[in-house]
């Protein structure tokens, strides 16, 4: 099949925080479209806010900004606690930006350093831990022990607020070495206790406690119901169809009363996520089987839904393309839905080539039937099966897949190098290098590296020329839909290519193309 594919530059413009007057105007206005895209910190106060705060303005000579809270929280500042700049959808940045401070922030976000260490999160990145301090401070104003701290400080705001456990439980789930540290993190980063925390998130209105939480010991279960954020508009109803018409049986479930609901594989131990969608916000309700996953479900559910997009700077681009104007203005704010899991997603991946959806998901149905691992005590309405790990399909793979030996043969030999570690693929790789390994493993070809890059590193600035069904949708509002003119067609959209790609598959006849 022919596939061209175009060299995706990084795009070269000033950071957002860095230009002062255009910062001060979206305070001034206060303009929730960039909220979690800066910090504005208040001098004469000593309180760091998001852009939207509806307090009084201050005047400009006593504003700074910074680009993450935990710059500003290495500058003296503490959380304003009437606008909660951490309870906001995260920057678009990091998956805009392929560079190394973007991916660290990936997977700070995910937990690495609370789990492996500053020297884990440089050794997945491929830097020393002095290389990656000096880039990081320099880009994000903070080193990655200050800005795992301002993470650590936002998962126990987030558990003090909406769950009943007890603060030595919260500090455990949260990544603290210590309670100690916990409560001086809280004091330092909110200027107050958390006692003080979760009374006043109680007097709040519409805050109640879930009831769900269980406790019995270090390693305990919990179950939470969340009000993830969103930058609007949000096209809620298609990101959750697109996950809902590739659902796997025993892994993902979807109904209209209760919305989609799958199992996660978390670094810790497993989980269930169910969600649905709210005018301002995604319900979004956790069962794990490890407190301490709460950060990496909720960082891998963002990721999923795309909530940290910005839906302004997408549509505005593409909407300027008159084929593209009626489906921007029916669909405003569409998202690239993400994965919940990098292993299985390629896995999806290879089982969906040359294929229709209902075939790969009918493939993945029975892997999972034959190598699925089974959670304990599952209520009925909830999925209740794992997808299998790499090392189980690679070891008993090629007993369970029906069809092309050569297709059976390649998804054996890509789960053996995923489960040895020889294939490394995590949310923090650089794009370009990730292609490459994957198309150096027999049986990956240009689509699935490229899909692979969409959905696991949300990568914004994909084209699926080789996409049967994205180049039916191309044809049905006009564009070229040939490989070479789809890709000269499409360069003015840059660098929101995967997003357009979105708008194309909708378009299509029928959803029919390798998106598995």
């Amino acid at each position: 099949m022919t596939q061209l594919v175009v060299d995706r530059p990084a795009p070269q413009r000033q950071a957002l925080w860095r230009d002062f007057d255009r910062c001060y105007r979206a305070v001034t206005a206060r303009d929730a479209r960039f909220d979690g895209q800066f910090i504005t910190a208040v001098r004469t106060t000593g309180i760091y806010c998001r852009p939207s705060c509806p307090a009084l303005t201050p005047l400009a000579r006593n504003v700074e900004f910074f680009p993450t809270a935990a710059a500003a929280q290495a500058a003296g500042f503490r959380a304003c606690r009437r606008c909660l700049p951490d309870a906001v959808p995260g920057s678009p940045e990091w998956n805009l930006r392929a560079d190394l401070a973007a991916r660290a922030m990936r997977l700070i976000a995910d937990g690495i350093v609370e789990r492996e260490g500053v020297s884990g999160l440089a050794s997945r990145l491929g830097y020393s831990e002095r290389q990656l301090g000096r880039v990081l401070t320099t880009e994000l104003g903070a080193g990655p022990l200050a800005l795992a701290r301002a993470h650590r400080a936002h998962a126990a705001r987030l558990l003090i607020e909406v769950s009943p456990l007890s603060f030595s439980d919260i500090a455990f789930a949260a990544g603290f070495a210590s309670v100690r540290q916990f409560n001086a993190t809280v004091r330092d980063v909110f200027a107050t206790t958390p006692s003080q925390m979760r009374e006043t998130a109680l007097r709040r209105e519409g805050a109640t406690l879930d009831p769900g939480a269980e406790s019995s010991g270090p390693s305990k279960s919990l179950r939470l119901s969340l009000r993830l954020p969103f930058r609007r508009p949000f096209d809620a109803a298609g990101v959750l169809a697109f996950l809902s018409d590739r659902a796997i049986e025993g892994v993902e479930t979807w109904s209209e009363e209760d919305g989609y609901a799958r199992t996660l594989r978390l670094p810790l131990g497993s989980g269930v996520v169910r969600l649905s969608a709210a005018d301002d916000h995604i319900r979004c309700s956790l069962r794990l089987s490890e407190v301490g996953d709460v950060s990496s479900a909720v960082a891998r559910v963002r990721r999923m839904l795309d909530l940290d997009a910005d839906p302004i700077a997408v549509d505005d681009v593409l909407g300027a393309d008159p084929l593209l104007v009626p489906s921007v203005a029916a669909v405003p704010g569409i998202r690239v839905p993400g994965a919940a899991d990098a292993h299985e997603l390629v896995v999806r991946a290879m089982l969906g080539q040359q294929v229709t959806v209902a075939a790969a998901r009918t493939a993945a149905g029975k892997l999972v039937a034959a190598l699925g691992e089974p959670l304990p005590d599952t209520p009925g309405a909830e999925p209740a099966m794992l997808f299998p790990t790499a090392k189980a399909i690679a070891e008993h793979g090629a007993e369970i897949l029906r069809g092309p030996a050569r297709r059976i043969s390649s998804i054996v030999g890509v789960t053996a190098a995923l489960a040895s570690g020889e294939l490394d693929l995590h949310v923090g790789r650089d794009p370009d290098e990730l292609r490459a390994d994957l198309l150096a493993q027999p049986g990956i070809g240009p689509w699935t590296a490229d899909y692979v890059q969409m959905r696991v590193l949300g990568s914004p600035d994909v084209l699926l020329t080789g996409d049967f069904g994205l180049r039916n949708g191309a044809k049905t509002i006009g564009f070229p839909h040939d490989p070479t003119g789809l890709t000269e067609r499409m360069q003015a959209l840059r660098p929101w290519r995967s997003y357009a790609c979105m708008h194309l598959w909708r378009s299509a006849p029928k959803q029919n193309g390798k998106a598995s």
